[in-house]
């Protein structure tokens, strides 16, 4: 398995140096050929526009159902991984401490139809508490039924884990740059034909 995870990273990491590489490439080439019209510029002031990647969303989906929490570290969202594991773990723990209490419920229950008074809820007289036949069936429903709710629980908390980095990927490729802005400003026309002035307020986005 760490063998297969090794070479995963160095995949990724070496498709990340390639995309980095043509990038510069690009802006080398950009800036020869200003060059040869008498223009210089600095490498440094040119702005990159982030890259739209359209199947980031569905990554970052796919690594989450794989392995929870994996998706999240994808978008670089490494504070929600201990959320993550800590919902996921919680219901896992609850289902197994319910299902736990059934079981021996459950033997007990059993034995004590079959006329057996060695189970550790048949204890008349003493200090712990002495379970009855009827009161054997009716707590095991009760273990079996928050057993199976906190099932339905940690495969819904799997699932918002998978919607929540396939959400995260979509919302980080909003363009939030520099360049975005929004300004009103006055509108002032002439009418070539009336001659009559037209007045009003203009709204200029730049992106």
């Amino acid at each position: 398995m760490n063998k297969y995870l090794v070479i995963f990273a160095l995949l990724c990491f070496s498709s990340w140096c390639g995309f980095a590489q043509e990038e510069n490439k690009e802006i080398d080439s950009l800036q020869n050929n200003l060059k040869k019209d008498g223009i210089v510029i600095d490498k440094s002031s040119i702005k990159k526009k982030k890259s739209f990647n359209p199947l980031a969303p569905s990554k970052a989906a796919f690594y989450s159902a794989l392995l929870p929490g994996l998706g999240q570290i994808y978008n670089k969202k490494y504070w929600k991984v201990p959320l993550v594991y800590g919902a996921i773990g919680a219901g896992i723990y609850t289902y197994k401490l319910n299902d736990n209490q059934y079981n021996q419920l459950r033997v007990a229950f059993k034995r004590r139809k079959a006329g057996f008074l060695d189970d550790q809820f048949y204890n008349p007289g003493g200090t712990g508490t002495n379970y009855s036949l009827t009161v054997l069936e009716s707590q095991q429903e009760n273990y079996q039924e928050s057993r199976d709710l906190a099932l339905v629980i940690t495969i819904v908390l799997y699932v918002l884990n998978i919607v929540d980095a396939n959400v995260d990927a979509h919302l980080q490729q909003f363009n939030v740059d520099d360049d975005l802005s929004v300004d009103f400003k006055p509108y002032f026309d002439l009418d070539p034909i009336t001659s009559n002035p037209n007045y009003g307020m203009g709204l200029t986005i730049n992106f």
